[in-house]
C-alpha cells in the first residue's frame, strides 16, 4: 500500500531558545504534525519515544549540550501513595472530576486565566488569548478528553459529577498503555489543596481502573525546582539511551 503524504510525518527542528527549567543553558526542539488519518498512531508512538503533545505538534527536546529532560511515567499497578500523598487525598475528597469532550467553555478559561496570571506570569503562555486556549483544548487529532474537578454536590453519588464553578483541569490523552497528562491547571487561591498532587493521583487512579500500566507525566529535570515535584511518584520509569528504566 502506497502511504498518503500525511501518513509520514516529517521532523523539524527549532531554532535555539532560552531554557525555561535551568539558567545558563539554550533548549532546541525537535517537533512533527500529529494530523491525518495516522495521527492516533503517531501521538502512541511518539509518546513512548519521550515525546510531548501540543495542539497538533508532537516534540521533544534535542538540545545540543544538555540532556537533562528526561521523560516519566508512574507504574501505575505497583503505585502506593505515600502518607502525604494520603494527606493529599483527603483534603480533596470533597471534590470530584468527571471525563468529558476537549471542548473549551468560558468558565475554564476563566480559571487559566487566573492560574497563569499567579502562577506562571511571566511564562511563555501568559498571552494566550480566550481563542488561543480553545486552540490548546479542541485542537487535536488524537483521543483526548478534559478532566475537570467540581465541589461535589447532592446529586453527585448518583451522576457521578460535581457542581459550581471548576477547581481544577486537566487535558488528558488516552493512549493503549496509558494516561498522558497533557497540561492541567487550577485555582491558584487554592494552594492548600495541592492540587497538582491530587490531579496526578487522580489520574493513576484513572488509568488503574482502565486495566492500563502507565500514567506519563511528561519531562523531569533534575536539578530544576519547577520538576522535583514529579520524582515522588514512585515506582516510575525514565527514558535513556537504552530505553525505559525503572527509577532507583
Amino acid at each position: 500500500m502506497t502511504s498518503h503524504p500525511r501518513d509520514t510525518p516529517q521532523f523539524y527542528l527549532t531554532a535555539p531558545s532560552a531554557c525555561p527549567y535551568l539558567p545558563g543553558q539554550e533548549e532546541r526542539k525537535v517537533f512533527t504534525h500529529l494530523v491525518g488519518r495516522r495521527a492516533r498512531d503517531l501521538n502512541e508512538v511518539l509518546t513512548q519515544g519521550g515525546f510531548r503533545r501540543s495542539q497538533t505538534i508532537a516534540y521533544r527536546p534535542a538540545c545540543e549540550t544538555c540532556r537533562a529532560c528526561v521523560s516519566v511515567r508512574v507504574v501505575v499497578r505497583d503505585f502506593a501513595a505515600s502518607a502525604s500523598q494520603r494527606r493529599v487525598l483527603a483534603r480533596n475528597s470533597d471534590l470530584v472530576g468527571a471525563a468529558e469532550p476537549n471542548r473549551p467553555a468560558s468558565e475554564q478559561y476563566a480559571l487559566f486565566r487566573r492560574y497563569l496570571d499567579a502562577r506562571h506570569g511571566d511564562g511563555g503562555m501568559v498571552d494566550m488569548t480566550v481563542l488561543d486556549y480553545a486552540m490548546m483544548i479542541e485542537d487535536s487529532h488524537v483521543d483526548t478528553h478534559v478532566v475537570t474537578y467540581r465541589r461535589r454536590g447532592p446529586d453527585t453519588a448518583i451522576n457521578g459529577r460535581g457542581v459550581g464553578a471548576p477547581v481544577a483541569l486537566c487535558l488528558t490523552d488516552a493512549l493503549s498503555d496509558g494516561l498522558s497528562m497533557v497540561y492541567s491547571f487550577y485555582d491558584p487561591d487554592e494552594t492548600a489543596r495541592s492540587l497538582g498532587t491530587f490531579m496526578i493521583l487522580d489520574h493513576i487512579r484513572r488509568a488503574r481502573d482502565l486495566g492500563l500500566p502507565y500514567l506519563y507525566l511528561g519531562y523531569w529535570v533534575e536539578g530544576s525546582r519547577k520538576m522535583d515535584y514529579k520524582a515522588r511518584f514512585r515506582p516510575q520509569e525514565r527514558l535513556m539511551a537504552q530505553g525505559w528504566v525503572l527509577a532507583e
